[in-house]
């Protein structure tokens, strides 16, 4: 039921999306041309040479959008991702049906920069990576489609060829230095746009609602283009649908040709109001008439009023909500940057499921598809520009910035979901330039500051992490990971406390840490034991790296998932008891992948996230959910511990996390007896039981009642009173098959045959003949170097024949072989 559930949302919101503006627009997304290198001009990409020429070189792929040419390599342990240019080719037949109109390439997201040619006449260009923009292609298709190659060559065909490049450019935003790949591709959808010659450029539609009278205003701006023709006649107008489906008589506007003109002011009566709990929309219809063309805008809406208090907390129409937040980078296994609708809207889904009523966007303007899920499930929004770490430089660099802010706000202005602007991030991060000067950073933050107070006088600006900037912009977060890079997690309510009186508005986002998802640990807290408290919270210089510097959770730690879900619960049960507090955010929802973390237990992946890259959820989201969500939930941590250890008759604790007033927990058949679940019972909410397990399997079973529904969570975890030494073997097997796809698992044993429970050594997974690995994907059980978690590491093997062998490595330890003749 719960798939079936998800298919729908997704399908609907898929249909919304989609539909709502589809007029005259066509997405190119099959079978394009594709060279991951440069061409020695355009020429090379247009000349014709048939297929199997000896000219016909270099030899391109054949692929579809959206594309992201990093895909893999990102999270490759051998290798630096490539940053480069790379080609795209492909025919288009273009059928404008509007006469004197505009044929326009859309692109929704290139990274990370583009240059677009029709046949060889060079037609546009962009710099940034994550903005949406257009080319008028309207003249080159006019004069190619009058050459004999228009006809004779490519059959009455227009012939697109589009280079982009990710090279690293320290004069470019963002920075190289930054914790996240800067993707290379067309990694969003590209649309070919047929549109009149007079029509909508973009609409600004303001809806607000008054506390005290009640009612609704829609403040409407519009911005016209004319294609160079202006009719004797045009005329506009508008319609608002309520979230019924009824219509909302508006008075008929007035229309100038002019490109920027305000429309005037609308009352809506007792609006049904936006909120996270009831994301209501209105659908705003606009349409332009002139010179026999008509076109039709339509526009997502919703009424809200919003307020951040000084020194308190977060109000939306008029009462407080506790921002529960979580952060997202647009990042997937096995496709990079290049996520399709459906995974976008499958993750947002999930993120709302797990309770959470608000989201940074980091750390760039994300696919618009994010924003209207989120307008939809009703998920309030942080979205910023990327200018992340490095310093600041010179003009090119600093207009990169303005028209990144400006793009951003115009694009994604209309979303009600949309409450802060980010400018900046960790912008206290020298490092790209010979120069770091503190007051030019400041010139050029308090003019964005500026600058987005002009392009949206509603919404509030906000920053992280830059201390000589706090005071420029109107929400702020410091740096707080409290039991991570410094301190021990109980200091977290005090430092908050303490940093929310320095400033206005305190928001606290990026907190948490990293896990290695299927590790676990029965004391993960030990090392606390030799980190000193109430010293502050906030990452330094070096603190993210694995060595040196003072004694931190981050280096001298397990990793483990048992540490994290301890963290997280602190964090989670107090903030219950933080009256003024605005919110926070998690950070991230996803694992995602990094150029400057090669040593993680999954090279190259920040591993903070409480789901992998594949959506495998961590221990960690049921932690989340057992404090935020409102549907019934129940979980007994461990579905990924398979083995647990210690003494004979020794007492183990069980945890179960569950929004549920009261769960009665079995072990092997046997009650352990009923816990009320109470907040400030920490770990896991008085939801925990000291219990005896015995030699071998046990079966643990946990079970609640909400209302009418009873809800039920099993699990069966192995026993081991044996000791261990250290690994001397490792032993390779297969688990699991599902038709070519064979799931191995290598488990390192000691010299005794034991498993090696908390060893922490690197495993090196290879495959030779008639076989491939299914690694790069940056997960636990999707790479070929892995730490391994509790003494094993899993990997995945697609299989073409019974002619192939499979093997795993480890230092100072004998490789072991698994082939046909031996499985």
């Amino acid at each position: 039921m719960l798939k079936i559930g998800l298919l729908l949302f997704i399908t609907s919101l898929f249909l919304q999306i989609h539909v709502a503006n589809a007029q005259h627009t066509e997405r190119l997304s099959d079978d394009w041309s594709f060279l991951r290198s440069d061409l020695g001009g355009i020429w090379e990409a247009v000349r014709p040479v048939e297929s199997g020429n000896p000219e016909s070189l270099p030899i391109w792929d054949t692929i579809d959008l959206p594309h992201c040419y990093n895909a893999f390599d990102a999270v490759d342990p051998d290798l630096n991702y490539y940053q480069g240019p790379a080609w795209y080719r492909k025919s288009v037949k273009i059928r404008n049906p509007y006469q004197n109109g505009r044929t326009l390439l859309h692109f929704e997201g290139v990274g990370q920069k583009a240059e677009v040619y029709v046949y060889t006449t060079k037609v546009g260009e962009h710099v940034g990576g994550y903005d949406e923009w257009s080319v008028d292609i309207t003249e080159a298709v006019r004069n190619f489609s009058q050459t004999r190659e228009y006809v004779d060559l490519f059959k009455g065909h227009i012939p697109i060829s589009i280079r982009v490049d990710n090279s690293r450019d320290l004069n470019m935003i963002p920075s190289n230095l930054s914790d996240f790949n800067l993707y290379g591709g067309i990694y969003r959808p590209l649309n070919l746009r047929y549109v009149p010659a007079i029509g909508i450029d973009k609409i600004f539609a303001t809806a607000m609602f008054d506390q005290n009278t009640k009612e609704g205003k829609v403040s409407l701006k519009t911005r016209i283009y004319t294609a160079n023709a202006i009719p004797a006649k045009a005329e506009m107008q508008v319609k608002l649908i309520d979230p019924n489906g009824e219509e909302i008589t508006l008075p008929a506007p007035s229309m100038n040709l002019v490109e920027e003109q305000v429309i005037g002011d609308f009352i809506v009566k007792e609006p049904v109001l936006w909120s996270p709990s009831k994301p209501a929309l209105y659908t705003l219809i606009t349409t332009i008439k002139a010179g026999g063309d008509t076109y039709t805008e339509r526009t997502k809406i919703g009424f809200r009023n919003i307020e951040f208090i000084k020194n308190g907390p977060f109000h939306l129409n008029g009462e407080r909500l506790l921002l529960r937040g979580t952060h997202r980078h647009e990042d997937h296994a096995g496709v990079g940057a290049a996520m399709t609708d459906e995974m976008i809207l499958r993750e947002m889904k999930m993120i709302k499921d797990m309770g959470v009523n608000f989201i940074r966007l980091g750390h760039y303007q994300q696919s618009k598809t994010v924003l209207e899920a989120c307008d939809s499930l009703g998920i309030l929004v942080w979205e910023e520009i990327p200018w992340c770490r490095g310093g600041i430089g010179g003009d090119v660099y600093k207009e990169q910035g303005r028209r990144m802010l400006t793009n951003m706000i115009e694009q994604h202005y209309n979303h009600p979901s949309i409450i802060i602007w980010g400018i900046g991030n960790e912008n206290d991060w020298p490092g790209d330039f010979s120069e770091f000067d503190k007051e030019k950073i400041r010139m050029f933050m308090k003019e964005l500051h500026d600058l987005s107070h002009q392009l949206d006088p509603l919404r509030k600006t906000a920053i992280r992490r830059c201390e000589f900037c706090k005071d420029i912009v109107d929400v702020y977060s410091p740096s707080i990971w409290a039991g991570w890079y410094r301190g021990v997690y109980t200091d977290y309510k005090k430092t908050s406390e303490d940093a929310m009186k320095d400033v206005a508005h305190f928001l606290h986002v990026e907190w948490g840490g990293d896990s290695h998802a299927r590790r676990h640990a029965e004391n993960p807290d030990k090392e606390l034991s030799n980190i000193k408290g109430g010293y502050g919270n906030d990452e330094r210089a070096g603190d993210a790296s694995l060595t040196g510097g003072a004694p931190r959770v981050s280096k001298d730690g397990d990793w483990s998932e048992s540490y994290i879900c301890n963290l997280i619960d602190w964090h989670l049960k107090e903030q219950e008891t933080m009256p003024w507090l605005t919110g926070t955010a998690y950070w991230p929802f996803k694992d995602f992948s990094t150029p400057v973390r090669p040593d993680n237990p999954v090279p190259y992946v920040n591993q903070k996230g409480v789901v992998e890259r594949d959506f495998k959820k961590k221990e960690s989201y049921y932690v989340f959910q057992s404090y935020w969500a409102t549907e019934p939930m129940i979980h007994i941590y461990g579905h990924s511990w398979p083995v647990r250890w210690g003494e004979a008759n020794e007492k183990k604790m069980i945890k179960v996390y569950s929004n549920a007033s009261e769960v009665e927990l079995f072990v092997n058949g046997q009650s352990q007896g009923t816990r009320k679940r109470n907040s400030q019972d920490f770990p896991s909410a008085g939801l925990r039981w000291m219990v005896d397990l015995k030699e071998g399997q046990n079966h643990i079973k946990a079970l609640a009642k909400i209302g009418n529904e009873t809800i039920v969570d099993e699990i069966e975890q192995n026993y081991q009173t044996k000791r261990w030494s250290s690994p001397t073997q490792v032993r390779l097997g297969e688990i699991a098959r599902e038709g070519d796809l064979i799931t191995l698992e290598a488990t390192l044993l000691d010299k005794d045959g034991n498993i090696s429970l908390d060893t922490k050594k690197w495993l090196h997974f290879d495959v030779t003949g008639d076989a491939e690995l299914l690694d790069n994907l940056g997960t636990s059980d999707g790479a070929r170097k892995v730490q391994a978690y509790n003494g094993r590491a899993r990997i995945k093997v697609r299989t073409f024949s019974d002619d192939w062998k499979a093997s795993v490595k480890s230092a100072e330890i004998p490789t072991a072989i698994l082939s046909t003749q031996n499985h």
